[in-house]
């Protein structure tokens, strides 16, 4: 027996369609969308799916219904969502738009974790340095040492008590999982690793701000320079694949 395919309801299917085109670049930015009839007749819709998917993209903020139609607005004025509608345009995000939301997650969890420092009493920066103590004196597998620096991240954001920081860093890292490809492909720096995380433990232990600070400007550094490697070494891939195929 075959299993029965869920089909994407008409207005997800027009506003994802539209989304991605503003999001290439065939709308700029004041420009006029199609109409709700060339929409209707396009995607074999009615118009009250056409609303309903323009409604979308005015909530995404990539696009303002104004009378006699929608015009695109600029991108810049979206919303954070639109983030994840960027990280799944391509078979991998764009290099750039990773590093853009690395400098900025970094940024983030270094002004969580020097709100955290400053309001934790001893027996919570205690539990703070529980999280960072596995990466530099366990030697953990990728896996496991990708994730003690996620959940590390996570609970200093939970600690910082700055809501706003949370949600923003939520937002932007909807490329986690984007980056799956890329899995593998990264060399990362342990040493390195293992000395920030030992420099930021004793940084908490000795509530060193300014150490602290220092110590994630060198960890969004190493970051940064590991998608870099990693994104090279796909492109590497790539081109490899091409290039056997063309000759096969």
């Amino acid at each position: 027996m075959n299993a029965t395919v869920k089909r994407m309801p008409k207005h997800d299917e027009i506003a994802d369609s539209l989304t991605r085109d503003i999001l290439q670049g065939q709308y700029r930015t004041g420009e006029r969308l199609p109409s709700e009839r060339d929409l209707a007749a396009r995607f074999a819709a009615n118009r009250g799916a056409v609303r309903e998917a323009m409604k979308k993209l005015e909530q995404l903020g990539i696009a303002e219904i104004q009378p006699g139609g929608a015009r695109v607005t600029p991108l810049n004025q979206a919303s954070l969502d639109v983030i994840g509608c960027l990280l799944s345009l391509g078979d991998v995000p764009q290099p750039d738009l990773v590093d853009q939301i690395l400098v900025v997650i970094a940024s983030l969890v270094q002004t969580a974790a020097l709100n955290a420092v400053r309001k934790a009493d001893d027996q919570e920066l205690r539990e703070l340095r529980q999280l960072v103590r596995p990466l530099h004196e366990s030697e953990l597998d990728p896996e496991a040492h990708m994730q003690a620096r996620v959940d590390m991240m996570h609970s200093i954001m939970a600690a910082s008590g700055n809501l706003p920081v949370q949600l923003i860093a939520h937002a932007l890292l909807q490329f986690m999982p984007a980056m799956t490809p890329l899995d593998g492909l990264a060399e990362v720096d342990r040493a390195s690793h293992r000395r920030l995380a030992k420099a930021l433990d004793e940084a908490m232990e000795h509530r060193d701000l300014d150490q602290i600070a220092r110590v994630f400007n060198e960890l969004s550094e190493l970051n940064r320079q590991q998608a870099r490697g990693a994104f090279d070494a796909y492109r590497a891939m790539q081109t490899r694949s091409f290039k056997e195929v063309a000759t096969s």
